[in-house]
């Protein structure tokens, strides 16, 4: 499988500071690795990748059982120099799975690399899978007939009830539930905001909140099995 998570570190309005949500790429590892799958990670830009502060608070860290993983430095020093989305071969893979973190927000939708990778993932048969912002991603994805790929797709994404009440509604460059609803897709939520959600549409599976991820790593594991 193919993790990509975002380069961008900080919001482009205000002087708070952004990354990739650990938690969205270790639930997700643990659970394919358990299962015997291998993972590469990249990124838009390629390097070292910036970790969300909010994220490695300790309540974070305990609350999404991340401690461990955060400690571990083998893991870790795989988020210092990863490969660029343009160097990646589809070949290698069978799955792409996009992290969030509100960074993805700003370079996700903004290369044209990751959106052709998308696309050809998503067109040769593969899985493509985000969790929580990096809906993001999907946004500007364009399939070989014209059409979004998103478009008449059931999909979740990180909700603008959990953005305001993660306060985070001014600091964000959009809406990523209304932008969703944009392009056609058919967008749901869970009941209450930051319970795991999971919506399957074929091999496109989508989780709503970093609570979320595992259940995309399940959801996912399950279609690759079955083939």
């Amino acid at each position: 499988m193919l993790i990509i998570v975002t380069n961008a570190d900080e919001y482009e309005k205000v002087g708070l500071r952004t990354g990739l949500w650990l938690g969205e790429v270790t639930h997700f590892w643990d659970f394919a690795e358990e299962r015997g799958f291998t993972m590469d990670i990249a990124s838009p830009s390629g390097g070292k990748i910036p970790l969300d502060p909010e994220s490695l608070t300790r309540q974070m860290l305990d609350a999404e059982g991340t401690g461990k993983r955060y400690l571990d430095r083998e893991f870790m020093d795989l988020l210092k120099d990863t490969m660029k989305v343009s160097d990646a071969h589809i070949d290698d893979y069978d799955a792409i799975y996009l992290t969030g973190g509100n960074g993805v927000m700003f370079d996700f939708p903004q290369s044209k690399h990751l959106e052709t990778l998308i696309a050809r993932f998503y067109e040769t048969g593969r899985v493509v899978a985000t969790v929580c912002h990096s809906a993001a991603g999907l946004l500007n994805v364009t399939l070989s007939n014209g059409e979004p790929l998103i478009k008449g797709k059931r999909v979740t994404g990180f909700s603008w009830p959990e953005e305001e009440l993660a306060n985070r509604a001014e600091a964000v460059p959009y809406n990523v539930q209304e932008e969703l609803k944009k392009l056609g897709a058919d967008y749901s939520t869970a009941a209450q905001p930051f319970a795991p959600y999971v919506v399957e549409d074929g091999r496109l599976i989508t989780g709503q909140n970093p609570l979320s991820a595992r259940a995309v790593a399940e959801a996912v594991v399950k279609q690759l099995v079955a083939e």
